[in-house]
Parts: structure tokens; C-alpha cells; sequence
């Protein structure tokens, strides 16, 4: 199985919505690597200029243990990250996971991914707004997990990462739960799970 987990960047992209799953990837051997829609750099929505390593065109899900989808105010804004839509329809077909928070949750439900799928996004009635057929499988949730797409609420980044882990097998059970004790509610009893764990 591939060590590489693909983040999608696209100007408007929200910092911190990735960044927990990022990190705590990284720190557990995975190579995280930028997958533009060109070479160029694309700004975030909190002024950050990101560089793509490989674009769009060139993201195969064989070489993938996972693609993430961060929200950005352009999901909202036309058809401009439709392609970033198509990829993970591509990786879900493929049986590679596909992670989509906030506003990438618009782009899977345009893309038919949630049709048949348990999730949640943005609230139940933006959602609907998409004209998906999913909108009685929508959940009122931080995050869900249903068959290789995760999807969460634009203020849950903490369970993003969470249900990323669990996916990807990243810790066991018992260090998953202090890790999202610690970050999601500064339970400082977690963490001595964690530094156990190492």
C-alpha cells in the first residue's frame, strides 16, 4: 500500500481545515504531496501561497493511500474545482479513500459520490441545494465515514483528521481516541496515551 496521501490546493483554500490530518500523517511516515490544478501557486483563503508538487493531470490513484479534498470558497463559486470532483470519482472507483471537508463536500454531491452514501458537509439544506439524490443519507455529524469517502462539517477539522486515521489504520483504537480527546476537547489526560504511543 502507498505511503503517499495527496492534498488537493486550490486558491480560496480554508488553512486550517487539512492541517490536523496533514500533520498528523506526516508525523507517521506518509509523504504528503500538493496536487495543484497547474504548476503555479495557488493562494489560500488566509493569504498563504502553496506550491503544487504534480497537477491535476498527472493524479493516479495507484499511487495513492488517500486524496484529500479541503473546502475553498470556489467549491461555491461555479465548476472552476469540478475537475478536483472527477479525481475523486476516479479514486473511489479505484477503492483508494477519498476525504472531502466543507465546501469539497459540494463538489462530491455534484459529482453523484454521496448519492448512496452516508455523510454529512455543509448543512442539510446547502447540500440540497446541489440537486444530489443523497440528501435522506445526509447526517447531522462532525464527520462520516461510508466506503471509502469521509466527509465533514467546515467547523470539525479535529474529526477529519480522526476519521482519516482510522481509515488508514494510522494508530490503534485506544491512542485514536486520546488523540481526539486531546485536539477536539483539551482532555490533558490523553495525553499520556499519546506520548506513551510515542
Amino acid at each position: 500500500m502507498s505511503t503517499t496521501v495527496h492534498l488537493a490546493v486550490y486558491d480560496t483554500l480554508a488553512d486550517w481545515e487539512p492541517g490536523h490530518a496533514v500533520a498528523g500523517l506526516a508525523r507517521c511516515g506518509y509523504r504528503v504531496v500538493a496536487v495543484g490544478p497547474s504548476m503555479d501557486p495557488v493562494t489560500t483563503i488566509g493569504g498563504v501561497r502553496w506550491l503544487p508538487e504534480i497537477t491535476l493531470d498527472a493524479l493516479r490513484p495507484e499511487d495513492s493511500a488517500l486524496l484529500i479534498l479541503p473546502g475553498a470558497e470556489l467549491w461555491m463559486e461555479g465548476s472552476s474545482l469540478a475537475p478536483f470532483a472527477r479525481a475523486a470519482r476516479r479514486f473511489v472507483e479505484a477503492g483508494v479513500p477519498v476525504a472531502g471537508i466543507c465546501g469539497a463536500t459540494v463538489g462530491l454531491a455534484r459529482e453523484g459520490l454521496l448519492d448512496d452514501r452516508t455523510h454529512t458537509g455543509l448543512t442539510a439544506e446547502e447540500m440540497a441545494l446541489t440537486g444530489y439524490a443523497g440528501a435522506d443519507r445526509y447526517q447531522d455529524a462532525d464527520a462520516v465515514t461510508d466506503r471509502d469517502v469521509i466527509t465533514a462539517r467546515p467547523t470539525d477539522p479535529e474529526a477529519f483528521a480522526r476519521e482519516i486515521f482510522a481509515r488508514l489504520g494510522v494508530f490503534t483504537p485506544e491512542v485514536l481516541d486520546a488523540w481526539f480527546r486531546l485536539f477536539a476537547h483539551s482532555d490533558a489526560s490523553a495525553y499520556e496515551i499519546l506520548a506513551a504511543a510515542g
